[in-house]
């Protein structure tokens, strides 16, 4: 008896919590239906729009409300989407290096010691300055032949009019007039021997008149002189050090101009053409600089496996360093596009490629799909119409502020 007593309570309870759940099922509020997604993410009610109770993760407003005070102070810049040309552009990677045209291996050109140094490592010289200073028996050999060459000139000239006039009257027989004039020609040869020798050592016509007045200690004296303006980029002398003639003793580089070599991969050589203008990026607060290739290089590298294209650049604040890595942006073509925005315009959010529009409320998040790109800029394939105002430039401040909901709530708007 009291089994059953106790079934029919369990199945009165039971009955009781399907009638609630009719009732609860009958009477609860109506909720409207979720707006419709569009396909790139975003609902029909425009930008920025979510459902009832649905929690930002970026901030609870969403929405970023700033004056043209604080559009200043930000750097936000407004532009409006619209159509443009996308540079379809090849980086490649370069270094600088001096000027080969402007750049002289200094050697002494006689053997001797070394007696004075003047110019060190990074000095600047200018052309015709003396860099050092030799004392060279080679030097006094080859001044002592031309002065002995030019007296004997002298005597071999004075003997020829002799002998000459003397065969004019029939004093002296013509043998003897004929090898005065062999002897003139000899020493004439000898002293043309001497002069082209001092000339190939660097002295002038200027300097060789004077030579006979000189002091004989200046004999030995041999100086080291600049080529041109420049640079001492590298220096292999010191005083008392006996040098060859052909020992290099100075490099002077003029680097008022560089070169940059870009190397050229294989799979970017159709593009490359002489003539093609390029914008040097050093980085490192170093200002870009624009250029055309003027060189392409016939061979390939064997261990690079790349060609070298050159870029000859003005120097004129002497930030271009031989040795510097630099990157070259070369444009090989262009492809208008339908809306095209800067780089700086787009911001990932939630691992979604975004941009910030611009409405009457302020600034909307808004994702967006793009297309193709380069350095600078990238085209835009849905989720932002022709006309639309957007952040040009400042996106990643406006992407930072919203993730901590901060703009709106310090300046009280």
């Amino acid at each position: 008896m009291k089994n059953k007593k106790s079934a029919i309570i369990v199945a009165a309870a039971a009955a009781g919590v399907i009638v609630a759940a009719v009732a609860f099922q009958q009477f609860r509020p109506k909720t409207a239906p979720a707006p419709a997604a569009r396909e790139d993410g975003t609902h029909k009610d425009g930008p920025g729009h979510k459902e009832p109770g649905e929690h930002d993760e970026l901030g609870e407003k969403g929405v970023i409300r700033l004056g043209d005070a604080e559009l200043k102070e930000f750097d936000i810049e407004v532009g409006t989407a619209g159509p443009g040309n996308l540079k379809v552009q090849v980086s490649l990677p370069g270094e600088v290096v001096a000027n080969a045209d402007r750049l002289a291996h200094i050697v002494p050109r006689v053997s001797g010691i070394v007696r004075e140094v003047r110019r060190s490592l990074g000095d600047r010289v200018r052309k015709g300055e003396v860099m050092a200073v030799l004392e060279s028996r080679e030097l006094a050999d080859a001044k002592a032949a031309f002065l002995n060459a030019t007296e004997k000139l002298a005597l071999a000239r004075a003997n020829f009019a002799r002998e000459e006039d003397l065969w004019k009257k029939r004093i002296s027989p013509e043998q003897d007039y004929l090898q005065a004039r062999q002897a003139l020609a000899e020493v004439r040869i000898e002293l043309r021997s001497a002069e082209q020798k001092l000339h190939a050592l660097g002295f002038s016509d200027e300097y060789l008149a004077q030579l006979p007045s000189q002091p004989d200690m200046s004999y030995t004296r041999y100086e080291i002189v600049a080529p041109f303006g420049g640079t001492v980029i590298e220096k292999h002398i010191s005083t008392g050090e006996a040098h060859k003639e052909d020992s290099e003793v100075f490099i002077v580089a003029d680097l008022s101009s560089v070169w940059v070599n870009l190397s050229v991969y294989q799979k970017d050589m159709p593009y490359i053409r002489k003539g093609q203008p390029v914008v040097v990026s050093a980085g490192h607060g170093i200002p870009d600089m624009s250029g055309v290739i003027s060189y392409i290089g016939p061979l390939v590298g064997e261990q690079t496996r790349t060609a070298v294209a050159r870029v000859v650049l003005p120097n004129v604040g002497g930030n271009l360093r031989p040795g510097l890595f630099v990157t070259g942006l070369i444009t090989v073509d262009s492809v208008p596009v339908p809306l095209l925005v800067p780089k700086t315009a787009v911001q990932t959010v939630a691992d979604k490629p975004s941009v910030f529009v611009k409405t009457d409320e302020g600034f909307v998040l808004q994702p967006v799909t793009i297309g193709r790109s380069n350095e600078t800029h990238v085209e835009i394939l849905s989720g932002v119409e022709p006309g639309t105002r957007y952040a040009k430039s400042g996106a990643f401040t406006l992407k930072a502020q919203l993730s901590k909901g901060a703009i709106g709530d310090e300046h009280g708007h």
